[in-house]
């Protein structure tokens, strides 16, 4: 293991994390808020221990698979730890768990929130600026945004983007990595921009399309007052709709797209992906019509709201402009449905991804047809491509993982004394926290309500689920691992 080297990069990350404070410092300083000096002491903290770490250059820079793995973790668990601190030390969130559940639900991207509406208006702004901000430090990851900027390892920071990067897979646009992380992070920033132009040009007061266009570019959700979206008109909710379902497709896609190539910018997971949004959209609308059109002033409006919510939930940015926990248990149940599927591989958005059960699907079919005509030789393949047997194996494998957290998460949350007997809190909870969506569907922690009643231990247990969710799980076995660290 070269501890140095992950000395150092965990020294970046605290440097870059003191710089990305400067964002909630200069709100406060424009707002005239006291929470300036928390902010202050919090950056010159960060910088001073992340200075610290950076004492000494490493003689050995290479960064192997492991490596990869044990610095994408610790880095995120650092981040978290760190970033809670204004928080705390502000008063606004005075118990630590509590700050460091809101602090690791913004950073995965989740949007699940310990706090009640009238808690977030009456919150500083610099602090709400800082809720949301994380969101957008997070939808990308704040290691490839470091490989933009900074030659971490030469060619072996391949091992962190994989680590890091949301999906089965992580290919390079360019031949350099730092290149490619530069290139994703121009998408990314320039189709936030976009976005919040747009909101501006809806009437959206500056503050709150910020706040707004981090959390959508992030697919997070942190809503910067207690009516969320939907106080808005419908040309706002739209715009979040639309930007939404951008941000959970694929970010090679807007590359190929902007070299002319467009089929192969709509390949075989973004196709599906869109074919899910339209079939569920078009079920809940059909399924709201015929059970409570009395709630809606007209089909339209039905059909609008189930937009919203089925890109919500699956691009798992968890913005809510109705309760849909109150819609009839077929709508609900796509919803959970889609918390699953989640977004594509490489986009910001959470889940299990698309592109896992394209594999797992055409795998079941792929055994089937060998069960019917054993001696026929075939394999698995997407888009004319073969898939590796790694990755197909890596994919089975991320399933069994992933169905043992969730079966073993929901054991210790049934034990909360808040649930009394409701299992689809208990269910919905576990499932938003570990797809990193937000909201669930059940009585407690529905996209009405917050998380703010569960136990100490069940918090701790649904921040563990967001870091392993967003994570892809294996980076944070990996670090537990006690094979990890013997030589």
């Amino acid at each position: 293991m070269n501890f140095s080297i992950i000395k150092r990069t965990l020294g970046w990350i605290l440097v870059f994390e003191a710089i990305f404070f400067l964002v909630p410092l200069i709100a406060s300083v424009v707002y005239w808020e006291e929470e300036f000096f928390t902010f202050l002491f919090t950056i010159l903290l960060c910088a001073s221990v992340g200075g610290l770490c950076l004492l000494g250059k490493p003689k050995n820079k290479d960064i192997y698979a492991k490596e990869g793995f044990v610095i994408v973790a610790l880095g995120w668990i650092v981040m978290s730890l760190f970033g809670a601190l204004p928080f705390v030390l502000s008063g606004a969130i005075p118990s630590f768990v509590d700050a460091l559940f809101e602090t690791v639900s913004g950073f995965t991207t989740t949007g699940a929130s310990i706090l009640s509406g009238e808690e977030i208006d009456g919150m500083a702004r610099s602090l709400i600026l800082w809720r949301s901000f994380t969101h957008w430090v997070g939808g990308m990851g704040v290691l490839v945004l470091m490989m933009a900027f900074l030659p971490l390892s030469g060619a072996r920071n391949m091992h962190i983007m994989n680590a890091e990067s949301p999906g089965p897979t992580v290919s390079k646009l360019v031949p350099k990595m730092r290149q490619t992380a530069l290139i994703l992070y121009s998408i990314y920033f320039v189709m936030t921009l976009v976005q919040l132009i747009m909101l501006l040009c809806g009437g959206m007061p500056l503050f709150e399309a910020l706040n707004t266009a981090f959390a959508v570019a992030g697919t997070g959700g942190f809503a910067s007052s207690s009516s969320g979206m939907a106080g808005y008109n419908s040309y706002l909710q739209i715009v979040v709709t639309v930007f939404m379902l951008l941000f959970s497709i694929n970010f090679n896609s807007y590359y190929l797209l902007l070299r002319g190539k467009v089929k192969d910018a709509f390949n075989a997971e973004v196709k599906t992906f869109l074919i899910i949004v339209a079939v569920a959209i078009g079920a809940i609308t059909l399924n709201l019509c015929f059970t409570q059109i009395d709630s809606f002033s007209s089909v339209g409006e039905a059909l609008k709201h189930a937009a919203f919510s089925v890109s919500s939930v699956i691009s798992t940015t968890g913005f809510a402009t109705v309760d849909f926990a109150q819609w009839p248990l077929f709508s609900r149940a796509i919803l959970i449905l889609l918390m699953f599927i989640g977004a594509c591989a490489g986009s910001t958005g959470g889940g299990m991804k698309v592109s896992r059960w394209i594999v797992l699907g055409k795998g079941a079919g792929h055994e089937i047809k060998r069960m019917i005509h054993p001696k026929q030789v075939k394999k698995i393949s997407v888009d004319g491509k073969v898939v590796e047997h790694e990755v197909v194996r890596s994919i089975n494998s991320y399933l069994v993982a992933y169905i043992f957290i969730f079966v073993v998460s929901l054991f210790i949350i049934s034990l909360d004394p808040v649930l009394t007997g409701d299992f689809e809190s208990a269910f919905s909870s576990v499932a938003t926290t570990l797809n990193n969506v937000g909201p669930g569907t059940g009585k407690i922690a529905g996209p009405m309500g917050n998380f703010g009643d569960y136990s100490i231990v069940s918090k701790i247990v649904f921040t563990l689920d967001m870091l392993i969710g967003r994570l892809e799980i294996f980076p944070m076995l990996i670090l537990f691992a006690p094979s990890t660290w013997i030589k």
